[in-house]
This record gives structure tokens, C-alpha cells and sequence, in this order.
């Protein structure tokens, strides 16, 4: 199974065992071969054992496991690996769009405080982009798609519109929380929880 080597399946855990990063079997390989990096060897959440490099080189790749052919013979495919160097979590703020406005703005439109579902609001340029206004945290709000409409090309005071609060940019978050799973591998589910 050669083609796994370039598919992101192993997560990065800091030293301190927190999620920072996904990365494919080949950089995880490289990272532990130069002792940047222990695998992890987990049966459940009950056994989870560090192993380093030359130990892992030997351990056997079981039925579940995906491993790739060296001329060694078979090395299991770590699931999760452990960056020895690194205590850090990374913080990145999440990405502009209109799932996460909405989220910001707790979905209410920022003109009437009313709550919306998503197929009622539509995004709002502050400064419409006729007028120079980007796409931006602080230029854009969630909005009832007739106030956004009644708004049109204007700027809120012109449209006898009021904000509630002045839009901003969401702080920065780990970003152990935009890991995903989206294969559902098991092992990985110890460090993110069920949902991740």
C-alpha cells in the first residue's frame, strides 16, 4: 500500500500530547528516523506506548495496521506520533467565510438581534464592495436577507440601519481544534475525542 505514504494518517501530538498537526507516514517516518519523533503504539485508549525508531522498525504490523514494504520487510504505518522537541500549541484564527460569520455572530442579524437560520441570512458588507468595502472579519456581518436587501449598496446609516456592535476578527484557537478525522481512525480519537 505504497499510495499511504503520501496521505495525511498520522497525527502530530506535541510533547505534552496535544494535537498540533496531521502529516503523511513519509514526514512521520523522517521525523522519527532523525529522533524528532517517538510513534506511538496504541491498542484503545488502555495501551499507548512510546516507541522510537529502531524499535518501531521491528515491531509487527498487525491485521488493522497499514504498513509499506521496505526491503526490511513490512513497517507498520504509525497512527499517531509524538514530536519530542516541541511543547507548543499553535493558535490560528479561523478562516473567513460564512459558516464561521455566522458562527461569530451567534446567528443573529446585526441589524435586528433576530435569530436566523441559514437559509434566511445572508453575508452583509458593512461598506458594500461598490464602494471599496472587502471581504474581511471587520467589514462583514450576518444579516436577514430582506434587511441586507433593503440595505443594498449602502453604507447601514444611509439605510436608517443601526449595528449592534462593531464586527472583529474571532481570536486565534488552538488549532488542535481544526484537526479533523475524516477517515475515522481510531487511534486518533484518544487525542481528539469522538467528534474530532
Amino acid at each position: 500500500m505504497s499510495d499511504i505514504l503520501n496521505k495525511t494518517v498520522v497525527l502530530v501530538l506535541n510533547r505534552n500530547w496535544q494535537a498540533i498537526n496531521v502529516r503523511t507516514p513519509a514526514d512521520a517516518f523522517c521525523q522519527m528516523a532523525t529522533d524528532a519523533a517517538t510513534g506511538l503504539d496504541i491498542d484503545g485508549a488502555e495501551f499507548i506506548r512510546p516507541v522510537r525508531w529502531a524499535e518501531w522498525r521491528e515491531l509487527p504490523a498487525r491485521e488493522q495496521d497499514w504498513s509499506v514494504n521496505t526491503v526490511h520487510g513490512p513497517v507498520r504505518v504509525p497512527t499517531v506520533i509524538v514530536a519530542l522537541n516541541y511543547a507548543r500549541v499553535p493558535m490560528k484564527r479561523p478562516a473567513f467565510n460564512g459558516r464561521n460569520l455566522r458562527e461569530r455572530d451567534g446567528n443573529r442579524c446585526q441589524y435586528t438581534g433576530e435569530l436566523i437560520k441559514p437559509e434566511d441570512g445572508s453575508i452583509d458588507h458593512i461598506v458594500p464592495r461598490s464602494r471599496g468595502g472587502g471581504n474581511t472579519w471587520e467589514n462583514c456581518v450576518w444579516s436577514k436577507k430582506s434587511v441586507n436587501n433593503r440595505k443594498s449598496d449602502r453604507l447601514p446609516r444611509e439605510a436608517g440601519l443601526k449595528l449592534l456592535r462593531q464586527p472583529k476578527a474571532p481570536a486565534p484557537m488552538p488549532v488542535t481544534a481544526f484537526i479533523r478525522n475524516p477517515l475515522g481512525i481510531e487511534d486518533w480519537k484518544v487525542f481528539l475525542g469522538a467528534t474530532g
